[in-house]
């Protein structure tokens, strides 16, 4: 008992000097919807990557801290490229961003000539820099269906891929990449799941493989799951995704019940309270981009939001 109160009181008193420093530098804190719960308490802004990055571009702050991970920084670099951006921890990566490197796509490039580059927003800045438009998991199908091109190399998520291609008549390039922690989730254990509670509805990530996908009752990301969940008229939702997103749909629809089908982010889970008062206290970790990449990515994300 005494332990858990000295934990508690050591919590209060983090989130006490985050939030005098946060006021100190003028900045803004963005947690993405994956995070620990603790980092839900330090926030200014809870959500998913792209849109988190779009509301600290409307702020007035000179400080950027993303509790997430590296790409999501540096989308959030490029759509403020004035402001002053940190990520608390550099083992906050991700392995689908890291799947996508520069020389394999520009030789993807030269292969396909005629294909436009759509990039999902999971990729490092010099990815999108190369790419003709960016998408998010929510708008991939309309982006891709939306551009003159009939092929598409589509990149770095073949899952996410493979969904779009379903849902159209062009030709997409997959390439090789995934995200393993939607990719490793089964369909068998899901099936064996949704038979225990037969009156669930399965909300799946696009990320998951196909035949994950096929058992799910509504696919979206996570900015779609707690508006699926509030509008539908079930009670019950078998969540398919990283595994904080249940712990957020709680505190977005209290009066419904969430079951988790999930596995554990370790990139997402690396940020912590002493990491963002170090952050703030030392300007650790500052996303530093050039200004070519700056400009180019920043070309492909304005040219998904006009087409979405």
């Amino acid at each position: 008992m005494q332990l858990q109160q000295a934990v508690t009181e050591n919590t209060e008193n983090l989130i006490e000097r985050v939030l005098k420093l946060k006021k100190q530098r003028n900045a803004v804190i963005l947690v993405h919807n994956y995070q620990i719960p603790d980092m839900y308490k330090i926030a200014d802004f809870i959500g998913d990557s792209l849109e988190l990055s779009k509301q600290a571009a409307k702020t007035d702050a000179d400080v950027i801290v993303f509790c997430g991970v590296k790409f999501m920084a540096e989308t959030a670099k490029i759509l403020s490229p004035d402001k002053t951006v940190l990520i608390p921890t550099l083992e906050a990566g991700c392995s689908l961003a890291d799947m996508a490197s520069v020389e394999q796509l520009m030789k993807l490039k030269k292969e396909h000539p005629k294909a436009a580059v759509v990039s999902y927003v999971n990729t490092n800045a010099d990815i999108k820099a190369l790419s003709d438009v960016c998408c998010t998991s929510m708008n991939a199908v309309k982006i891709v269906n939306s551009l003159p091109n009939e092929e598409i190399i589509f990149l770095p998520d073949k899952n996410l891929g493979k969904y779009v291609q379903s849902k159209t008549k062009k030709k997409i390039i997959l390439w090789e990449g995934y995200c393993a922690i939607h990719h490793e989730l089964s369909a068998k254990m899901l099936t064996e799941l949704k038979k225990q509670n037969p009156d669930t509805k399965i909300i799946a990530h696009p990320e998951c493989q196909d035949d994950v996908l096929g058992i799910a009752d509504h696919i979206c990301g996570t900015g779609g799951m707690a508006k699926f969940a509030k509008s539908n008229n079930a009670q019950d939702f078998i969540v398919v995704t990283e595994c904080g997103m249940t712990e957020k749909l709680r505190e977005d629809a209290p009066d419904k019940n969430f079951h988790s089908f999930c596995n554990i982010c370790p990139y997402m889970k690396a940020t912590t309270l002493p990491l963002v008062v170090n952050s703030l206290e030392n300007n650790q970790h500052e996303i530093i981009l050039p200004q070519e990449i700056i400009t180019k990515a920043r070309k492909a994300l304005d040219r998904m939001l006009e087409f979405a």
